[in-house]
């Protein structure tokens, strides 16, 4: 019975490493991500799974809420053609509260984000997992914003 006790104690010191080994290793990668979105890297989009889903929940001024689904093609064109504006004006986002949960098979993490050009700490989450290849990647970002222009589906 000692024996078994023991095992059991082994185990879950195991398989609680194990979680938290990954999660430091997904807090890496998050750092990595914030770092190549923030300094506008060649390579910013090499985070992102090839069918990653992007999602912005848009806060409307009357206080109520919508979530518009952007297609990861269609959001990795609209982000290169603002680049040289967003560096003009020095947009950074910078998180707070980061949390890292598992997820099924990934993990979420999630944390209030603060645009450079606002005063305000809004929610976001990540949900990060691996490839095939055993890379980290993101497999889902949402965000929540006050730019309306999301709302335009075209």
């Amino acid at each position: 019975m000692k024996k078994l006790f023991y095992l059991l104690i082994v185990g879950m010191c195991i398989c609680s490493n194990c979680y938290a080994n990954e999660i430091q290793d997904v807090q890496c990668f998050f750092n990595e991500y914030i770092d190549a979105a923030n300094n506008y890297s060649n390579d910013y989009f090499k985070y992102y799974s090839n069918n990653a889903k992007i999602i912005r929940v848009v806060e409307k001024p009357d206080g109520s809420k919508e979530s518009v689904n952007i297609p990861i093609e269609r959001y990795k064109s609209e982000a290169k053609k603002s680049t040289k504006l967003m560096k003009l004006r020095k947009y950074k986002n910078h998180y707070f509260n980061v949390k890292i949960t598992p997820f099924g098979k990934d993990y979420k993490v999630a944390a209030m984000r603060m645009p450079s050009t606002s005063d305000y700490k809004i929610p976001a989450h990540f949900i990060i997992g691996k490839d095939n290849n055993g890379e980290w990647k993101i497999k889902e970002e949402s965000m929540n914003t006050k730019v309306q222009r999301f709302l335009d589906k075209n």
